[in-house]
């Protein structure tokens, strides 16, 4: 929105040119969710507190996590709202890059508040029973995959593989499903990992920030060429949409640093999962972000592992999944378990980065 306001006044100023670069943008777009976040939040959780929006706790985790019963929850809406302000002010509203990454994470994140909504303020402990959030998952997700096969032109169906030159295989259809997955089980991946205060939120701002990267060279002629990645033209003002994630993540984190003063919910976490799902789609580096997502994807098949397991054999392979409960149950202390996680984040995500290079 403001760069057609620039573009105008650019007619009786050059300096109003300068909104033309996407760096700018990029940066102001994540100070801006910034701000958004500090000015919106304290009124938020007061709201949240008002209407009694807590958080109901499982008797059957971590005893240390009963004195967290009635947090405000549903925070995740701050997100939102953050960034869909932010994208509409910063980027192209022609771009359909853009528009395909925010409808998307704004979907997922209607799901989620309607889970979230029946559990919490009409007191249905289901919530949104798990066929049916799966079912509107699975409509918006392939929805989204095949609008963007349709859409697509060669380079923007090819699987990029890390760490090699020139093998970068045509997936004609398969791309479909290959989206869906993405989209989706990235969605339940960070609704899994959102376990512990802080524990999504700060991976994802920073697979966020490497992705705003990635969005940018790609959308750049000069360093596609140079880096060996497809070139797609428009795909740079994703950009935009990923930094003010950060900056809205980063607020967010300011208010979910342990001990929490809100809890993101649903809401929150399945609508930021389907974000960097969709963006990895938009930008070509899925095998990347399943990278630098490592603790996601750990963290559900630790799930995947200990329901098999105990199916299977009657045996449990960890103490309790997720996998950050395991450790928990350990006897590590939450703020222990939430920092090595992040640690471990920010390495994957160097490596991740360092692919572009590594080849």
């Amino acid at each position: 929105m403001i760069i057609y306001l620039a573009e105008y006044l650019s007619q009786y100023h050059s300096g109003f040119n300068v909104f033309q670069y996407i760096t700018l943008r990029a940066v102001m777009a994540a100070i801006t969710a910034l701000v958004i976040s500090f000015i919106v939040g304290p009124s938020m959780i007061r709201r949240l507190n008002r209407y009694r929006i807590g958080q109901v706790i499982r008797d059957d985790g971590p005893k240390s996590h009963l004195a967290k019963a009635g947090t405000p929850t549903m925070g995740g809406a701050l997100i939102l709202v953050a960034v869909a302000v932010t994208t509409l002010l910063w980027g192209r509203l022609d771009n359909r890059y853009v528009w395909v990454v925010l409808i998307t994470t704004l979907l997922f994140g209607l799901v989620g508040w309607v889970d979230d909504y029946r559990k919490l303020v009409l007191n249905d402990p289901k919530g949104l029973p798990a066929r049916s959030k799966y079912f509107w998952q699975s409509v918006i997700g392939l929805s989204v995959a095949l609008y963007l096969f349709y859409t697509a032109q060669p380079l923007e169906t090819q699987l990029v593989v890390p760490f090699f030159k020139n093998f970068s295989p045509q997936m004609g259809w398969l791309f479909v499903p290959f989206a869906y997955l993405m989209i989706v089980g990235f969605s339940n991946a960070v609704n899994l990992t959102d376990g512990l205060d802080g524990l999504a939120v700060m991976p994802t701002v920073l697979v966020c920030a490497a992705l705003a990267f990635f969005a940018y060279v790609t959308g750049h002629a000069g360093f596609a060429k140079y880096l060996q990645i497809p070139y797609l033209a428009g795909v740079g003002e994703v950009s935009i949409f990923c930094t003010a994630l950060v900056g809205a993540g980063l607020g967010f984190l300011w208010f979910n640093a342990y001990p929490a003063m809100v809890f993101m919910g649903d809401v929150g976490a399945l609508a930021l999962g389907a974000a960097l799902g969709v963006v990895a789609v938009v930008v070509r580096q899925e095998l990347v972000v399943l990278i630098m997502g490592g603790v996601f994807v750990v963290e559900t098949a630790s799930v995947i592992l200990q329901v098999a397991s105990y199916k299977l054999t009657g045996k449990r392979i960890f103490k309790m999944a997720p996998l950050h409960h395991h450790f928990e149950l350990k006897g590590w202390p939450e703020p222990r378990v939430i920092v090595r996680f992040w640690i471990i984040t920010v390495i994957l995500v160097l490596v991740g980065l360092a692919t572009l290079k590594l080849r």
